[in-house]
């Protein structure tokens, strides 16, 4: 069953906007060309609504489609929204547990998944999730074959791996969130180290979204100045533990929010609006997220997606930056992709 708005009134199904506007003079009929935007959310959980409430109130779509097994919470989340169209930029909602409510989008953004439990590790979610996948997936690419897709659900490394397979989309169309929203947490604590503005610190976690993720510390600037070399020329001596430390809490700071309200929602909601403003929009930003590895920073062990700084545009992934790191980041890196392979291989993926 799917779900829409509709401008019919009456039992005689008057449509009122044939009836309320009359055409004027000597005008051409609409344009056929497309700037109608489509985005469709698969998962309308905790996760799934954060990133469709931001979508909406930032304007990123002309039209937004909800996906998810359980018809009467989509009913209700559908509602909900359409409900505050008076305070919200005008676009169409529709809901289904159908997929043909995705047809024709531009951008298709999975979260549907288990939720991860307290004190449960990213990687463990994995087997309960890509039995999920496998009947997501297909029928996403069918209704949506030129569609970029988006990967949330974790661990979003190997799911988004999974998706890739499933899909047959080329590489730089299917894309995983990633540390997108890693880097956002390390930006902010070394912003609240030095006391400045959060915008202006520029510094990547990069590899697994997860326990073996990298701190590019080489990466790290504030202003343009890089912080390392700068402390290096003023002889300013500086602890590497506490460069550790922050990005533990990196690490860290996901299970506690979990552990604290049970989920995370918000932070993620914006992080994934962000992601496709620079997709849609072909905004050209360069964005920490989970893109097909192999043959960067001497990953060559198989196939496998995790977190590079990523140049995002209509295109999807239009590139892979070149930044230049420590031999030490090099060889963390690599080991990151390695744990995420041997999972793959344990499990026959």
């Amino acid at each position: 069953m799917q779900m829409n708005g509709s401008s019919s009134f009456g039992p005689g199904g008057l449509d009122l906007a044939q009836s309320f506007f009359k055409p004027i003079q000597n005008g051409a009929p609409p344009s056929t060309t497309k700037c109608h935007t489509k985005i469709s959310v698969v998962g309308v959980g905790k996760v799934g609504m954060a990133i469709a409430q931001t979508i909406l109130t930032q304007n990123l779509a002309d039209e937004l489609a909800l996906l998810d097994a359980k018809p009467d919470m989509l009913r209700g989340e559908m509602l909900d929204l359409q409900h505050a169209a008076a305070f919200l930029p005008r676009t169409k909602i529709s809901a289904s547990a159908d997929y043909s409510v995705t047809v024709g989008s531009d951008l298709c953004i999975v979260t549907a998944g288990a939720r991860q439990k307290p004190g449960e590790s990213r990687l463990n979610l994995l087997q309960r999730n890509v039995a999920l996948l496998s009947d997501i997936i297909p029928p996403l690419a069918k209704n949506s074959p030129d569609s970029i897709l988006l990967i949330v659900s974790n661990p979003v490394d190997l799911l988004t791996y999974v998706s890739w397979k499933l899909s047959g989309f080329p590489s730089n169309r299917v894309i995983g969130s990633g540390t997108n929203l890693d880097s956002s947490r390390f930006r902010f604590l070394i912003a609240d180290h030095l006391d400045v503005n959060a915008q202006d610190v520029q510094a990547y976690i990069v590899g697994e979204h997860g326990d073996s993720s990298v701190a590019l510390w080489s990466s790290i600037s504030i202003g343009g100045v890089p912080v390392l070399s700068f402390l290096e020329k003023q002889q300013i001596a500086y602890e590497k533990q506490t460069l550790e430390n922050i990005h533990k809490e990196v690490i860290d700071s996901a299970y506690e929010v979990i552990n604290l309200k049970g989920y995370t929602s918000w932070a993620i909601g914006y992080s994934v609006a962000n992601l496709a403003r620079s997709l849609l929009r072909d905004q050209r930003k360069i964005h920490p997220v989970s893109v097909y590895a192999k043959g960067f920073y001497g990953i060559d062990g198989g196939d496998v997606f995790l977190s590079l700084p990523a140049h995002l545009g209509r295109g999807g992934v239009l590139g892979v930056t070149n930044i230049h790191l420590m031999d030490e980041e090099v060889e963390k890196l690599r080991k990151s992709a390695e744990t995420i392979l041997e999972v793959q291989n344990q499990l026959g993926l």
